[in-house]
């Protein structure tokens, strides 16, 4: 038998890193192979260098992922590791998504010196963020707060929040609980209230199409309920044609043995949302998802006239 090798692609800010790195541990523990068997190449993102706009102003879906894709296609990596937030609907051709690890806790966390709870934030208070979801949904809970552009890594948004240079922002909870961080957070937010983005919270691998000793690899370490799960966000994603400029979130989970979906389209300043919820059966989540993007489509259209 071959000696089984990848080489992993990944962005470079930490949480990236620890996303990786937790890829490359289940790899090794799950065929007996020492962790250096799988090779981490840190490829440098557009979205990594652009620190002075809102992605949704530079270009949107793909920004993190481009460079990464470019270098899979080039040979100079086996598989790639991303959080699936980032990962584009439309992949470029000759990568697919192989599969998911178990989702972390998906919801956002609330991190503010002002305020225990979101609802308690001064009127008027400044809330930091760079995702155009979270503004819509904040200002149609909060229409008195003030938006400002939010960048850079987890780190670096934490201390300009906890420092009062902001009142408050909003970070992926599962990106703290990887980073060790999860005391950070004031408050963590209801699922239902504040959706999360589509993938928010699952580590999604690609690989070139067609590798099947890449795909086998990953077999034993993918999660079929986070498959399933996201099936039915990047479908829903899909139909809508979600970009970083349209404000959608997506949640979709299994329970009793049904897949329930909750979607939510919005005006960036929040002043209006549209909102649909299903449930169906795992084997037609994509089904669920795509007819849940599309009634929420026609009802956008509808309601614009």
């Amino acid at each position: 038998m071959a000696e089984l090798r990848l080489r992993i692609g990944t962005r470079g800010s930490p949480l990236a890193l620890v996303q990786a790195n937790e890829t490359r541990d289940r790899l090794a523990r799950a065929h007996g192979v020492d962790p250096a068997a799988f090779e981490i190449v840190v490829i440098k993102t557009s979205g990594d260098l652009i620190q002075d706009r809102a992605l949704s102003e530079a270009g949107g879906k793909g920004l993190f992922t481009k460079e990464i894709d470019a270098a899979m296609l080039r040979g100079e990596i086996d598989i790639a590791v991303h959080s699936s937030k980032d990962l584009p609907t439309l992949l470029p051709e000759g990568i697919e998504v192989v599969g998911y690890l178990e989702r972390e806790d998906p919801r956002d966390a609330l991190i503010s010196p002002r305020a225990a709870r979101f609802e308690d934030l001064p009127q008027g208070a400044r809330l930091g963020t760079a995702s155009l979801r979270r503004q819509a949904i904040a200002k149609r809970l909060r229409p008195d707060l003030e938006i400002s552009l939010l960048r850079g890594n987890v780190e670096t948004r934490l201390k300009r929040a906890e420092s009062g240079e902001i009142d408050a922002t909003l970070l992926a909870y599962a990106g703290l609980k990887r980073l060790g961080l999860a005391d950070r957070a004031t408050a963590v937010l209801d699922v239902d209230v504040f959706v999360p983005a589509v993938g928010q919270g699952a580590i999604g691998i690609t690989a070139r199409s067609g590798d099947g000793a890449a795909a086998s690899a990953l077999a034993p370490i993918l999660h079929v309920d986070t498959g399933v799960a996201l099936a039915a966000e990047r479908a829903f994603l899909t139909a809508l044609d979600g970009s970083c400029k349209t404000p959608i979130a997506g949640h979709a989970r299994l329970f009793d043995g049904s897949v329930k979906f909750h979607g939510i389209l919005l005006r960036p300043d929040g002043s209006k949302a549209w909102e649909i919820r299903g449930i169906g059966p795992p084997d037609r989540a994509a089904d669920l998802g795509r007819s849940a993007g599309e009634e929420l489509k026609e009802r956008e259209a509808a309601g614009a006239k």
